[in-house]
């Protein structure tokens, strides 16, 4: 008899594939940009965390929204080594569903080194994806969700989101993972070689692809920059948003300065802001990739992240690698 658990996923893979099909032939992508109006959990208010309690000025970027789908508990029994957040969209469900089956699996390293895996979104125009969102997270319990717009535009808020969910639920992990729906992890790097289980904990690290360049001024780039939101020439240093590993108080530092912090849309430009201020200088290491490299073996053992990789693309890599570790390059 298939567990209740296969029936489960099954039937999500199912009901997201006529939702996707339906939408592509009768629903405009962007057309509908009124208050949504769906059933959906029950929001989670957070109580007042005394973490945050030395904030005595009127924040310039509240961040006022709620969870409306919420993980509270994930870090209650054990806290993690590794917390990994992936900032994903409502339709790449696949992708999801692909990292959970590969480099996001939880169980890779088993109790002696746990990892901890979520995804994040906020609330999407259409509540039918609203919807399947919600019954993903009802099986596999790996999802947050704030209800703000998702956009391109608001990933900075997703991001935000991640910082207070860490520093708010999960403080105790000792490092953090922020990457995007499109990557692969070669998380025998990660893990072993860059934060090392068997070392101290750092403090106030941050490491990445460090970016050192400015403003683009250009109104017809995607990373449109107007003077009038940053007259600056320079950005500080940067992690390239495509993944980035820093130390777990680093969330709560990040998110506490964020709140006094004008809002960017470029995501990885304004945590840089937020380091600034904080007087964190994020470390450059080669590992982490922001661009597509062909696979092969050897290659894909020396990196830690490489970008645009399909669901399916993951799965091969993965296999791959998995089943040639004794093989030497």
């Amino acid at each position: 008899m298939p567990s209740k658990v296969s029936c489960l996923y099954l039937l999500t893979v199912v009901c997201w594939a006529s939702a996707l099909w339906y939408l592509s032939l009768s629903r405009p992508s962007t057309s509908y940009v009124g208050q949504l109006s769906i059933p959906i959990r029950q929001k989670t208010k957070l109580t007042k965390n005394v973490t945050f309690s030395n904030i005595r000025t009127r924040p310039l970027n509240p961040h006022a929204f709620d969870f409306v789908i919420n993980e509270p508990k994930k870090c209650e029994t054990v806290a993690p080594f590794l917390v990994i957040l992936i900032s994903t969209t409502h339709k790449e469900f696949d992708a999801r569903q692909a990292i959970r089956e590969t480099w996001g699996d939880e169980s890779t390293f088993g109790d002696g080194v746990r990892v901890l895996t979520l995804f994040l979104l906020g609330r999407n125009t259409d509540p039918v994806l609203n919807q399947m969102v919600e019954q993903e997270s009802q099986i596999f319990h790996d999802v947050v969700v704030e209800d703000f717009i998702d956009s391109y535009h608001n990933l900075t808020l997703k991001t935000l989101m991640g910082m207070r969910w860490v520093a708010t639920f999960c403080s105790k992990a000792q490092y953090v993972l922020k990457t995007d729906s499109d990557i692969f992890v070669n998380m025998e790097n990660l893990v072993y070689n860059l934060l090392k289980p068997t070392s101290k904990p750092r403090r106030r690290y941050f490491t990445g692809y460090v970016i050192n360049g400015g403003p683009i001024r250009d109104m017809r780039s995607k990373w449109y920059m107007p003077r009038d939101l940053y007259p600056e020439a320079k950005y500080p240093p940067f992690c390239s948003g495509t993944g980035y590993v820093f130390s777990a108080d680093v969330a709560e530092l990040i998110y506490k300065t964020s709140l006094h912090t004008r809002l960017l849309h470029l995501e990885d430009v304004y945590v840089g802001l937020c380091l600034r201020k904080l007087g964190i200088h994020p470390f450059q290491n080669s590992g982490f990739n922001h661009w597509k490299m062909a696979y092969s073996l050897c290659r894909y053992r020396r990196v830690v992240t490489v970008h645009q990789i399909s669901p399916e693309e993951m799965h091969r890599i993965w296999n791959d690698m998995t089943s040639k570790k004794h093989l030497k390059c």
